[in-house]
């Protein structure tokens, strides 16, 4: 629960590179996220190359602020041989929320930006890394740092006891 109740949404980074082995931890986090019948149809872009960053944290007004992360990791979905195509946002909305989770444990930032279904920002960032469409689709972009002030994952009590409904019999 400590990764759930201090999770925030990070837009300000510090300068320094996210190690390797973390890099992989967040993906293995991400991999471990449950799918429609396990298929399983994500695929990953890890972006940490400045010029790049800028570039993408174009695709949207919403977006800017991705200039200052050191990492991006562009999370796709594959195109062919999806199982069952219906789900694929449920399967990448668990698939995002495991690496942003992830991010927290590993002292990291994050902020998750939509992509899928933006057609323009989809097309954004398909011809920005050249993307195959018959292969995959974007679906989001996180942005990963170090977060440039400590002092911002702290518990925000977000439950709402007037939101929850009880089936009457």
């Amino acid at each position: 629960m400590k990764a759930i109740d201090i999770r925030r949404s990070v837009r300000q980074f510090s300068t320094t590179k996210v190690e390797e082995v973390k890099i992989i931890k967040l993906l293995k986090a991400a991999m471990q996220a449950p799918s429609a019948v396990n298929q399983q149809p994500w695929q990953f872009i890890v972006v940490e190359d400045a010029q790049r960053i800028e570039e993408l944290a174009l695709c949207s007004k919403y977006s800017k602020f991705a200039r200052e992360a050191p990492l991006l990791i562009v999370v796709l979905t594959k195109v062919k041989d999806l199982i069952s195509e219906n789900y694929i946002q449920q399967d990448l909305g668990a698939c995002c929320q495991n690496l942003m989770l992830e991010a927290v444990e590993l002292d990291l930032g994050s902020t998750w930006m939509g992509i899928y279904p933006d057609k323009e920002r989809m097309d954004f960032i398909i011809e920005s890394l050249n993307i195959d469409r018959n292969e995959a689709l974007p679906f989001a972009l996180i942005a990963v740092g170090y977060p440039k002030h400590k002092d911002l994952n702290k518990f925000i009590d977000r439950f709402d006891e007037k939101r929850i409904h009880r089936e009457k019999y």
